[in-house]
């Protein structure tokens, strides 16, 4: 049987493996993607990363509390909300620059071009990293009332949501 910290350590891996199967299609391409398909693959990536949140983290977490009476959404909703604002001040507090763009946003820095560009990246990729690190976390606990293969779902639905990012 395999181990809580195997298994674990494959959560990890999945959405890693989804980025890099998604980099490899660069070597494939000859010349600039087309927007509309552009806009297709990011709208794909986009609604598969809600559907994650919602049914994956919003709504289980709602259901943990069911049986605190009509207060029972409050936590679930109060950690969206400040997620979305601890996200908002990296954004703002971050030098950061995108792909294609020719100016940097966030406060005003001496650093390159491609350190900018690296932390974009990772400013892109922390809430993914905390979404699975949460998910893993809750279903290692006996009393979570998650299990590992929805855990792993998680990790496979942003993996998926990687590729044509």
């Amino acid at each position: 049987m395999v181990n809580d910290q195997m298994v674990n350590l494959i959560g990890l891996l999945i959405p890693f493996l989804g980025t890099m199967l998604g980099s490899t299609f660069v070597f494939f391409m000859k010349k600039d993607m087309p927007v509309r398909l552009q806009k297709a693959l990011l709208g794909f990536a986009s609604g598969v990363m809600v559907a994650a949140s919602v049914w994956s983290l919003l709504i289980p977490a709602i259901e943990a509390e069911a049986d605190k009476g009509p207060w029972a959404v409050m936590p679930a909703a109060l950690g969206f909300l400040l997620g979305i604002l601890f996200l908002l001040a990296i954004d703002e507090l971050t030098p950061h620059l995108h792909v294609g763009a020719t100016s940097p946003e966030g406060p005003r820095s001496k650093l390159s071009r491609t350190a900018m560009l690296a932390l974009a990246v990772t400013i892109h990729n922390l809430p993914e990293g905390m979404a699975v690190g949460v998910v893993l976390a809750r279903a290692t606990q006996v009393t979570a009332g998650l299990s590992m293969s929805a855990a792993i779902a998680v990790s496979l639905g942003i993996a998926i949501q990687n590729i044509p990012e």
